[in-house]
């Protein structure tokens, strides 16, 4: 998609990838090396008016070597990756590429990137302007149509039967409802807080197993102490008489070669009820141990936080 600021002009693809390689020659682009090819296949696909295929699904198939089973509600590589070169991107333009000719940003909502040229000579003859807009609505003269032209129409009537639903809905309300009755208390007040003990990984062999299990532990706790509702406790922390739920996060991990095998599960203190279990296996090859980590960590955090089985039997237990 290519942005245009006031008085700039469209950046064309020669431009943008004189940019890329800038930006990726940088020592003040901080991002490991998946980040920087997630960059390169955005910006290409992009430069090649492919931006309706910047899918999760097929982003994660041709970057990140997942397979067609790849689901991104259970696997937010993707989303992880994306934020990451955003903040990466967002740096290296504040300390290092604020003179740039070409500002390179994946806005948020989407991973189509977006070209900015800050000179004026990307209208020279020859030079063809990046392309990657969707197609506008049209109106039966053919103009274009606006979303606000569009919506206006709707929004209007929507109020008008808004209106005349809370006008049917108060009297009715006033009439079956006893003025004594107190309102009923919120069930975000009835909520237990959800205690979660991380404790350290057992290890099942291979020798880079110790290394990344300490890391995946602590990863683990970073990224569960985000979850609203959870409150995450060092292993050796006693919570005899506390009030709330209490489970435990265990698992193990396994090296065979350059796969890493983890499993995971969410235990019951009271009863050692198994409430929740997953495994994931990863190839090492082409990613750093702490992408590693950081992945696994992020995924796991967020299918615990879901409000699906995992997130709604927690505050029951």
């Amino acid at each position: 998609m290519a942005s245009k600021g006031e008085g700039d002009s469209e950046a064309d693809p020669g431009r943008v990838r004189e940019q890329l390689a800038r930006i990726l020659a940088s020592s003040e682009f901080q991002a490991p090396e998946r980040g920087r090819r997630f960059l390169e296949y955005v910006v290409e696909e992009a430069l090649e008016e492919r931006c309706e295929q910047l899918k999760a699904y097929t982003i994660a198939q041709a970057v990140f070597g997942r397979d067609a089973t790849f689901d991104a509600q259970n696997d937010p590589v993707v989303r992880i990756e994306a934020g990451r070169i955003r903040r990466a991107l967002e740096r290296y333009y504040l300390i290092s590429g604020g003179n740039d000719p070409v500002r390179i940003t994946i806005p948020k909502g989407g991973y189509a990137p977006s070209f900015e040229s800050r000179g004026q000579d990307s209208s020279a003859k020859g030079a063809a302007p990046v392309n990657c807009k969707a197609p506008a609505l049209q109106r039966r003269d053919g103009r274009p149509m606006t979303y606000r032209g569009l919506l206006l129409p709707i929004g209007v009537a929507a109020i008008f039967g808004i209106i005349a639903v809370l006008a049917l809905i108060r009297p009715l309300e006033d009439y079956l409802t006893p003025s004594a009755t107190s309102p009923a208390p919120a069930a975000s007040a009835l909520r237990e807080e959800v205690k979660i003990v991380v404790e350290p990984l057992a290890m099942l062999g291979g020798p880079r197993g110790a290394e990344i299990a300490k890391g995946l532990v602590d990863q683990l706790i970073t990224q569960l102490m985000k979850v609203d509702g959870i409150v995450v406790l060092a292993p050796s922390r006693s919570v005899e008489g506390s009030a709330g739920s209490l489970v435990n996060l265990q698992g193990s991990i396994a090296v065979d070669g350059m796969i890493l095998h983890l499993h995971v599960r969410l235990v019951k203190s009271s009863d050692g009820t198994v409430v929740w279990a997953k495994e994931y296996d990863r190839d090492l090859r082409g990613q750093t141990i702490l992408d590693v980590e950081d992945d696994i960590a992020a995924q796991i955090a967020e299918e615990i936080s879901k409000t699906g089985e995992i997130r709604g039997a927690l505050p029951a237990l």
